[in-house]
């Protein structure tokens, strides 16, 4: 096993651990430790609420869930010889739960999937599903299980959600600008366009006194996927992948987190994928002066790996850009993608699943979603893979009808959810 640079106590809230992570971008944040070029490391990772989301049948704490503490990100790391201008090389050697424990920390044996509130960021499809929704997840080596989604078993594809470089402080300050002008053109709206830097609950490292106050009020938040890679939450980043990061500031300042056990393309419920604390390995290396020789001046490139589950017979459903309203957009992928997903939810509904246990289900389970036409005018078109062999019943259409699954308890709404 490699060298464990960034030990976790799963006991311990993330700001009491040996060494303090980081939950803002910001290039003043100090490193933690300094990883070598061309050796491994073993990196363990908090789940990115700090265990706020309890293994309960409740989702009152999806309702309430503390987003201004996320994400519990592990690092900065300082990349020996990584000036501004290289490729950062990440091989991702291995990832998975908190090893050889159980508890009720996410990541000790279980994970949980989320719809958000739309008082609490909503989700990809907030105006049919407002309220929050939670799934409790079970796994079994690398297979996983849900009380609150009886009749499905899938095989996990472990990836870490978020994972990216810091930033220089002029790129931070392009983020901050381009995003507040976004925010000013509807300051008052819910869920919001985007998130402002927000000092309270900043965890910023070993940073104190004044030069924590100012850096939490310019730290940018860890939400959205930037130039440096960040939150992508892109299911096929999985042990075996090699990604190539921009470098902004010297030494890189590597971090990473927002560990999931399972995701389908898009991660549609926000609080999404299943959500997990565990560890990931990592090789790193250096390209000097990459970003100019490659092009890669933004945004992080990389190369898949090949430990997914492997399903061979699927179910696939398609959506248009019309509104449910029936009003026309114009090649409107992202309302194709979501007539798609509302299609397959309203198709798993006849076979006994509520739609919110559907929702949840194609947040979790590893869907492939797929821009299958965006040229022809005026409907762009939108497809979602569904694998079939995750099903206990037979879900393909048939002359006998659907055949009924008993929903169980179902997934927990949290009370009062206005």
């Amino acid at each position: 096993m490699p060298e464990v640079i960034f030990p976790l106590d799963s006991t311990k809230p993330f700001t009491e651990q040996k060494l303090t992570g980081h939950n803002r971008w910001h290039p003043d944040i100090p490193p933690v430790a300094t990883l070598k070029r061309g050796e491994s490391y073993r990196i363990d990772c908090r789940e990115w609420f700090d265990g706020a989301i309890k293994n309960d049948d409740s989702a009152d704490d999806i309702r309430d869930a503390p987003l201004n503490r996320v994400h519990a990100l592990s690092g900065p790391f300082r990349i020996e010889g990584a000036e501004p201008g290289d490729l950062l090389i990440v091989d991702i050697l291995d990832v998975g739960p908190i090893p050889q424990e159980e508890g009720p920390l996410a990541g000790q044996g279980w994970g949980y999937t989320g719809i958000f509130a739309q008082k609490n960021g909503g989700s990809f499809l907030v105006d049919q599903f407002p309220d929050a929704y939670k799934a409790v997840w079970d796994f079994r080596g690398g297979e996983c299980t849900s009380r609150h989604i009886p009749g499905v078993t899938f095989t996990g594809m472990v990836h870490p959600g978020l994972m990216g470089t810091a930033p220089s402080s002029e790129l931070l300050k392009t983020w901050n600008k381009r995003e507040g002008d976004l925010i000013a053109t509807e300051p008052n709206r819910v869920p919001p366009l985007a998130l402002p830097p927000e000092p309270d609950s900043a965890i910023l490292g070993s940073l104190s006194g004044a030069d924590f106050d100012r850096v939490a009020g310019e730290a940018a938040r860890t939400a959205p996927p930037r130039e440096n890679g960040g939150n992508q939450d892109i299911k096929n980043f999985t042990k075996g992948s090699r990604v190539f990061y921009p470098v902004y500031v010297s030494g890189a300042s590597l971090s990473m987190g927002d560990l999931h056990f399972s995701q389908g393309d898009g991660e549609i419920t926000f609080c999404g994928g299943i959500e997990m604390g565990g560890f990931i390995d990592i090789h790193v290396d250096v390209i000097k002066g990459g970003m100019d020789t490659y092009g890669v001046s933004e945004n992080a490139i990389f190369m898949p790996g090949r430990n997914g589950p492997v399903y061979s017979e699927w179910l696939a459903f398609s959506g248009t850009s019309v509104t449910l309203d029936g009003e026309q957009r114009y090649l409107d992928s992202h309302l194709s993608y979501q007539r798609a997903i509302l299609h397959a939810i309203d198709y798993l509904a006849k076979f006994g699943w509520s739609k919110e246990q559907a929702y949840l289900l194609l947040g979790a389970a590893p869907i492939e979603g797929r821009f299958s036409g965006v040229v022809d005018i005026p409907n762009s078109c939108a497809t979602v893979y569904l694998p079939t062999e995750i099903f206990d019943v037979d879900i393909r259409p048939s002359a006998s009808g659907p055949m009924q699954v008993d929903p169980g308890m179902g997934a927990p709404r949290a009370m009062n959810p206005g």
